[in-house]
C-alpha cells in the first residue's frame, strides 16, 4: 500500500477482515490434554459434573443463608411499619435510623454473594429502593453521597467542587440537563414523586390498612458492605446528615461487619451512634458453613469425583489458615475437578455407573494399557492366579469385563463407606478430648490416609466407648440406625437389622427381672493390704499383676456383655468398610491426587515466582535464545533479568555507576559488537534509559531501595535469591 503523494495528508489503513480466532472452552481444554482421543468426552463429563456440583452448592448456600436473610427481611418490614404507629415509643424509635448490624465473619470473599442475595430479596419483597456501597469507592463524603444517590435514583449526580466544575463546563447542555444536584433534599423530592405516583395509581380507592401504606411508602435501604474499611469521619458525617431527613425519608442502614459488633462503638462516637436504632444479626460461622458443604458435597456417593487425602488437606489448610472462604474452597474443588479430567485419560470412567460401564466397552487398546499400568491394578493382578494374570495382561475383552466388575465394586465401596463413616463419627464426636476429631472431615482425613482401626486414637476411642452408660450408648446406637435407614445396599440393610436386634436386646434389659446374686463374703484379702510399707520393685509388680488378674476374673453384668457385643459389631463394620481408597482397584479413575498442583495454583508464593522469572526467563517466555545450562542469564534476556542477575553479585550497597557499566558490557555483547572495539561497553543514551527503567522496576518489586548513606548507591533488600 503506497502513501507517496505530492501533498501531505493523513492516510487511513483499514484493518484486515481476518480477526483473531478466540478459542472456545472445549478447545482450551483439549489443547495439551493428556490422551486427546477421548478429550471431547471428558470435557463434556467434566462440564456436566461441575454443573451438578454448582447447582447443589447454590441451593445449599441459599438454605444456609435463608434464616439470617429472613430475619433481616422481617426487621425491614417491622421498621417500616413502626413509622405508621402513633404511640409514644414508636415515635421515639421513628426519630432514629433503623440499623441492622450484620456480623458475617472474616470470610470476606463470601460476603458479596450474601449481599447480592439480600439486595435481590429486599427488592422483590420489601422495597425497590436499595443501594449498596463499598469503602474503596467512598473515600470522601461527596463520593459516598454521589454513589448512594446514583444507585437509588438511577441518574447522573453532579458534585459541587472545582474539579467537577471544570469537567461540567466541558459537558454538553443535554448532559447537564440530565444530572441532578448531590444532596439528600434532591433524594427526598425524588422519593416523594415516586410514592405520589404509586399512590395516585388508584385514585378511587382509599388506603384502609397499614400494609398498603407500607407498600406505598417503602423504606430506602443503604447497605455498607465493609463497615471496617470506611473512613470513620465520612461515616459519621453521612449519618448526621441523614438524621436531619429521617422525618421526610424512611431511611434504613445495613452494616456489613467482618470482625466484631464493637466496631460500631469504635468508629462512631455516642453522639452519632445514639441516632441509630441498632439491632444485631449473627450469620452462620464460616467453619459451620464449611462443615455443611463438606458433608453435602464431598462425603456423598452422588458425585463420582473424589479428592485424595493430601488434596483435601491442602484445601482445608488454605481455608483455615488463609481466608476462611467457603467460596474459595469450592473454587479449589473445581480446579481439582478440571485438572483431574484434563490430566487423567481414564477419567472418562468418572461418571455415573451406567455411563461408566458403557465407556469401559469403548476403551481402545491404548487406554487398556493405561489401566494395566495403574498401581492399584498391578496390586490386583498380583493377587490373582497365574492363568488369570495372563488373561488380564493379554486379553483386552476379558480385561473390559473385569473392569466393569471393578467399577461396580468401587461404587459399592463408596455407598458403604460414607454411612459407616457417619456412624463412627456419631459415636466418637462426643467423647472427651475428641480422639478422632470433632468434625467429620477430620475423621475422613484419617480414614483416607491409612486403616483407621490401626490408629492409637481409634483404640482409645473404643476404650472410652466401653465406659458409656446404657442410656448414652442406646441414644448413639439409635442415631446410627437412623443413618443406615435410607441406605439401599445389601450390606447396610443387613447391618441395620443386626443393629436393631442389639437395640431390642438393650430394651429387654429394662424389662428383664433383676437377679440378685447371693451375698458371699470375700475369701481373699485385697492385694493392696498385703503390701508392706517398704517394698521392692519386684513385689510391687507382682501385686499389680494379681490385681489385674482379679479384675479380669470378675463376672461381667448382662449390660456389659451386650455393650461389648455392640462395640465389637461396630468394630467389624469399621474394618469391613472404612479401608482407605488406595486399597480399592481403579481408585485412580475417580480420585484426584496431585496436591502439589493444587497448592501451586491456589497457595501462590509471589516472591518465589518473581525470582524464578528473573533468574530463568526461559521458564516463562519459552524462547530458545534464553536457554542456558549453568544457571546464568543469557545476554539476550530482558533488561530487568540482566540487572537482577548483576545485583545478586553485589553486597549490601550497590554502586549505580559500576552496575551501569556492567549492564552496558552485557548488552553490548548481546548486540554482537566486537569486544576489541572502542565502542564496546560504552554507555549511550538508549542503554542508560533502559538501565534506569530496569532499576526502577527492581525498586518497584522490592529488591532494592535508595539509601541516604551514599547518594550514588542503592541498598539491596533481598538475600538468598535463585
Amino acid at each position: 500500500m503506497s502513501t507517496s503523494s505530492v501533498s501531505k495528508g493523513c492516510f487511513v489503513f483499514k484493518p484486515s477482515a481476518k480477526k483473531k480466532k478466540t478459542l472456545s472452552l472445549e478447545e482450551c481444554f483439549t489443547d495439551g490434554c493428556e490422551g486427546a482421543d477421548n478429550s471431547e468426552v471428558r470435557f463434556k463429563l467434566c462440564q456436566d459434573l461441575w454443573d451438578k456440583i454448582k447447582t447443589d452448592t447454590e441451593v445449599l448456600q441459599d438454605e444456609l443463608n435463608r434464616k439470617i436473610l429472613d430475619s433481616l427481611l422481617d426487621f425491614t418490614r417491622k421498621c417500616s411499619s413502626t413509622r405508621q404507629h402513633s404511640d409514644w415509643a414508636s415515635q421515639m424509635r421513628a426519630s432514629e435510623i433503623p440499623t441492622a448490624a450484620l456480623v458475617l465473619g472474616v470470610n470476606v470473599p463470601d460476603h458479596d454473594m450474601t449481599f447480592q442475595s439480600l439486595s435481590e430479596l429486599l427488592q422483590q419483597s420489601v422495597t425497590p429502593h436499595v443501594a449498596s456501597v463499598q469503602a474503596k469507592e467512598c473515600g470522601a463524603l461527596k463520593h459516598l453521597m454521589k454513589r448512594v444517590l446514583e444507585r437509588l435514583m438511577g441518574t447522573v449526580v453532579a458534585v459541587d467542587d472545582e474539579e467537577e466544575a471544570e469537567e461540567a463546563a466541558e459537558q454538553t447542555s443535554a448532559q447537564l440537563h440530565k444530572s441532578v444536584h448531590c444532596s439528600l433534599s434532591t433524594l427526598c423530592d425524588w422519593y416523594n414523586t415516586k410514592t405520589r405516583k404509586s399512590s395516585t395509581g388508584t385514585p378511587g380507592k382509599k388506603r384502609s390498612s397499614p400494609a398498603k401504606d407500607e407498600q406505598q411508602q417503602p423504606p430506602v435501604v443503604v447497605i455498607f458492605k465493609d463497615l471496617e474499611a470506611f473512613n470513620p469521619r465520612v461515616l459519621q458525617d453521612f449519618i448526621l446528615i441523614c438524621s436531619r431527613y429521617i422525618e421526610r425519608l424512611p431511611l434504613m442502614f445495613i452494616f456489613g461487619i467482618a470482625t466484631s459488633p464493637s466496631t460500631i462503638q469504635r468508629m462512631l462516637p455516642h453522639s452519632v451512634s445514639s441516632l441509630l436504632c441498632i439491632e444485631l444479626f449473627q450469620s452462620l460461622s464460616c467453619t459451620q458453613h464449611l462443615a455443611t458443604v463438606v458433608d453435602k458435597l464431598i462425603l456423598t456417593p452422588r458425585f463420582p469425583f473424589k479428592l485424595n487425602g493430601k488434596v483435601m488437606q491442602v484445601l482445608i489448610s488454605i481455608f483455615l489458615y488463609h481466608d476462611f472462604s467457603v467460596r474459595n474452597f469450592i473454587k479449589g474443588v473445581q480446579l481439582a475437578l478440571l485438572e483431574h479430567f484434563h490430566s487423567q485419560p481414564l477419567s472418562v470412567l468418572c461418571c455415573n455407573k451406567k455411563e461408566a460401564l458403557l465407556n469401559v466397552m469403548k476403551l481402545n487398546h491404548h487406554d487398556l494399557e493405561r489401566i494395566r499400568q495403574l498401581m492399584s491394578f498391578k496390586k490386583y493382578v498380583e493377587k490373582q492366579e497365574q492363568q488369570e494374570q495372563v488373561n488380564l495382561l493379554k486379553d483386552d475383552s476379558h480385561l473390559k469385563e473385569v473392569c466393569q466388575r471393578l467399577i461396580k465394586d468401587l461404587r459399592k465401596y463408596h455407598k458403604n463407606y460414607y454411612p459407616i463413616l457417619r456412624c463412627l463419627h456419631t459415636l466418637t464426636s462426643s467423647l472427651p478430648r475428641y480422639p478422632l476429631g470433632k468434625q467429620i472431615r477430620e475423621l475422613h482425613l484419617i480414614c483416607l490416609e491409612k486403616n483407621v482401626w490401626e490408629n492409637e486414637d481409634y483404640q482409645s476411642a473404643m476404650k472410652l466407648l466401653k465406659m458409656l452408660a446404657k442410656d448414652e450408648l442406646i441414644t448413639l446406637l439409635q442415631r446410627c440406625a437412623e443413618i443406615l435407614q435410607p441406605v439401599k445396599t445389601k450390606k447396610m440393610n443387613k447391618a441395620l437389622v443386626q443393629l436393631e436386634e442389639l437395640l431390642a436386646k438393650f430394651q429387654q434389659l429394662d424389662t428383664a427381672p433383676v437377679e440378685t446374686a447371693p451375698i458371699v463374703e470375700e475369701s481373699f484379702t485385697s492385694p493392696v493390704k498385703n503390701l508392706q510399707k517398704k517394698t521392692d520393685l519386684f513385689q510391687l509388680q507382682k501385686t499389680l499383676l494379681e490385681m489385674n488378674e482379679s479384675r479380669r476374673s470378675k463376672k461381667l453384668s448382662p449390660f456389659e456383655v451386650l455393650r461389648n457385643e455392640a462395640l465389637e459389631f461396630i468394630d467389624d463394620l469399621v474394618k469391613s468398610h472404612l479401608s482407605p481408597p488406595e486399597s480399592q482397584t481403579l481408585n485412580e479413575v475417580c480420585y484426584y491426587s496431585s496436591s502439589a498442583t493444587v497448592r501451586r495454583h491456589l497457595n501462590a508464593t509471589p516472591r518465589t515466582s518473581i525470582q524464578a522469572a528473573l533468574s530463568s526467563p526461559y521458564y516463562y517466555i519459552q524462547n530458545d535464545n534464553l536457554k542456558t545450562e549453568d544457571g546464568s542469564v543469557s545476554n539476550t534476556a530482558p533488561d530487568i533479568c540482566i540487572a537482577y542477575k548483576l545485583h545478586l553479585e553485589c553486597g549490601r550497597l550497590i554502586n549505580l555507576y559500576d552496575w551501569l557499566e556492567a549492564y552496558a558490557t552485557v548488552v553490548s555483547a548481546a548486540e554482537g559488537k566486537d569486544p576489541d572495539s572502542d565502542n564496546f561497553g560504552k554507555v549511550d543514551e538508549v542503554k542508560h534509559a533502559r538501565f534506569i527503567q530496569a532499576v526502577s522496576e527492581l525498586e518497584f518489586l522490592g529488591f532494592i531501595k535508595s539509601t541516604k548513606q551514599k547518594t550514588d548507591h542503592v541498598a539491596r533488600l533481598t538475600w538468598g535469591g535463585c
